[in-house]
């Protein structure tokens, strides 16, 4: 027996373990619970369990041995935790029942604190792991696939609700209809994530204030990650690419304020970034590559920053629907610049203006992309260029970086 220590040091119980399994004079995971005292460990060994809906509610470590599974039979929420001080490690966690009434999940945490969830395998779950009015909780290590075909048919991978100070770390996500959610979720870090070919997005934040991602990669989903009625987050070192459709972005910003993206990769997108109501955000030491607009930025934006970022092989730079011009651009590196540097400073002598003639009249007119690459096209940029009539005449990089900026 071990001595159990709560987390102000105290000694609480004698703590113990018990053994589940085939081999064991303990046979079910709910018998094993109800047996434990606060602070027990409960190592479950390999198997199949249908014990449907398993509540911890009292402070243990469940633990899996060689990958036990954990069926829930497509009826039922398979782990409910009510207890602070709960692990969940080393599961396979399958087919949750499904609701359109209630969010089911694989494993969800109910109102509580300091519980974690780790190295776990979460297969065709309706939600995944769902977090809902915790603190001071960790997701580390799983891996979350489901088969969603329509985004009203299944939830989200890792899903939070009026959370706060989170650690999402680690995981794997696919299939899902957000692969991250956080909602009304504060002070949180999600950091190391792999959200592939979710159905909507790979990471979405609504309403969640001063929280962190960090070395993500977000790849192939409906759209990459979107921030909405949010303010100070930090996106930093991310890599967002392959987001490809009708309406798919590397970041979606929507009312979003005093924010920064920083060190982040934009490639092969539709649109790397989306900007609609985005104010004070500092966009920094980015690269934007092979994106089909690498930064679009609405006529509601403005007091932004556009600095140091390098900009190549897209199709279009910089897009916007107004003449209006309230955002900074400087000291970014453009491949389509055609210029000179004669006081060999590095910076170009000649402000450039990002915004192609032949990009607004996309903005207006959808299908002038017919005419992509035709000598039409490029006709008119350049007799744009030597005589500007349409274009944002303040939209410029006044001081453009001669070679690309080192990331």
């Amino acid at each position: 027996m071990l001595l159990f220590f709560w987390k102000d040091g105290m000694a609480k119980a004698w703590a113990k373990t018990i053994r589940v399994g085939r081999q064991h004079a303990v046979s079910g995971i709910k018998q094993a619970i109800r047996m434990a005292c606060d602070g027990d460990t409960v190592l479950i060994y390999e198997g199949w369990y249908r014990e449907g809906n398993i509540v911890v509610d009292k402070p243990l470590v469940l633990k899996g041995v060689g990958l036990p599974v954990l069926d829930g039979m497509r009826r039922y929420e398979i782990i409910s935790i009510k207890s602070p001080h709960v692990t969940v490690d080393g599961f396979v966690v399958r087919a949750s029942g499904q609701s359109s009434m209630q969010d089911v999940a694989g494993i969800r945490v109910y109102n509580t604190h300091d519980v974690t969830v780790r190295n776990n395998v979460l297969e065709d779950n309706f939600f995944g792991i769902y977090l809902q009015q915790s603190k001071r909780c960790a997701v580390e290590n799983n891996r979350l696939r489901a088969f969603g075909k329509a985004e009203h048919l299944i939830g989200n991978g890792i899903h939070s609700w009026k959370s706060d100070s989170l650690v999402i770390a680690g995981n794997q996500v696919q299939g899902h209809r957000d692969g991250i959610y956080l909602e009304f979720t504060t002070h949180t870090v999600v950091k190391n994530n792999v959200s592939h070919a979710n159905l909507r997005y790979g990471l979405h934040f609504m309403f969640a204030h001063n929280n962190t991602y960090t070395f993500n990669t977000f790849s192939s989903n409906g759209a990459g990650v979107a921030v909405m009625y949010t303010h100070h987050v930090h996106m930093k070192n991310n890599v967002f690419k392959d987001n490809w459709g009708d309406s798919a972005y590397g970041i979606l910003l929507k009312e979003i304020s005093d924010s920064d993206i920083e060190n982040n990769s934009f490639l092969g997108n539709t649109t790397g970034i989306f900007m609609e109501g985005a104010s004070r955000i500092r966009i920094k030491k980015n690269a934007f590559q092979a994106n089909g607009w690498a930064l679009k930025i609405q006529a509601s934006c403005m007091d932004n920053q556009v600095e140091g970022n390098n900009f190549q092989g897209n199709t279009f730079d910089v897009a916007t629907n107004s003449s209006l011009v309230l955002n900074t651009f400087d000291r970014n590196y453009w491949d389509k610049y055609e210029g000179y540097d004669l006081d060999k400073d590095g910076i170009w002598d000649v402000p450039y203006r990002p915004v192609s003639l032949y990009s607004m009249i996309v903005e207006r007119f959808p299908a002038a992309m017919i005419l992509f690459r035709s000598f039409m096209v490029s006709l008119l940029d350049r007799t744009e260029k030597m005589i500007p009539g349409m274009t944002p005449e303040q939209l410029k990089d006044a001081l453009p970086a001669m070679k690309p900026v080192i990331l």
